[in-house]
């Protein structure tokens, strides 16, 4: 399978809270909901459709997770939430257990050694294996080297500080370009694929 990363990112890098005001406050981010009034759903809703229409598994993190499992099982009727709601969800979290996992298909990686098991995911024979949000997650995957493509809808906004999932770690990893397209809000919609030596 392939790892897909999706995140709404500012211009300085940030992914924290997109979303919404409480969606996470972590370090005092007052932004919550910044990536709102830039979305373009006819740039942003195809390549979004794309992404989910050859992902074959979904990957989380804990607080991706909660939000999501509370807002989607709900929604239905669109091919967008259909899909999301079918597909199986693998979550990495130290602090669930199986009981809390009431969106269908969800299961927990193993708390211990999540990187290990979503390498084995990643082993597997399938298409996309698609991170949504999950900043902390997806910057474990980064570090590992475990990203085969990132999706970046990157906004124009600078938000001085926050959430990253880029590491800081010295190390140069060269990606190619896929694809970019602009919106009319501003948006630069790039794709990128890892690059293999």
């Amino acid at each position: 399978m392939q790892i897909i990363l999706s995140e709404f990112m500012s211009l300085d890098g940030v992914v924290q809270a997109p979303g919404g005001p409480g969606e996470d406050t972590d370090g005092g981010f007052a932004h919550g909901g910044w990536s709102m009034k830039f979305f373009d759903p006819e740039a942003m809703g195809p390549v979004l459709d794309a992404a989910m229409a050859r992902t074959d598994a979904l990957l989380f993190g804990r607080r991706t997770w909660q939000a999501a499992a509370a807002a989607w099982p709900s929604r239905g009727g669109d091919p967008y939430s259909d899909r999301l709601n079918a597909l199986p969800k693998y979550v990495a979290s130290r602090t669930l257990g199986d009981d809390d996992l009431t969106w269908s298909r969800s299961t927990l990686l193993p708390a211990g050694d999540a990187i290990g098991a979503i390498r084995e995911l990643r082993a597997r024979d399938g298409g996309g294996l698609q991170v949504i949000g999950s900043a902390s997650l997806a910057a474990q995957l980064v570090e590992h080297d475990l990203v085969d493509e990132y999706v970046l809808m990157v906004e124009p906004i600078l938000l001085g500080g926050g959430k990253r999932v880029f590491p800081a770690d010295g190390r140069a990893r060269t990606l190619e370009l896929v694809s970019t397209a602009t919106t009319s809000t501003g948006v630069l919609i790039c794709t990128y694929r890892a690059a293999r030596d």
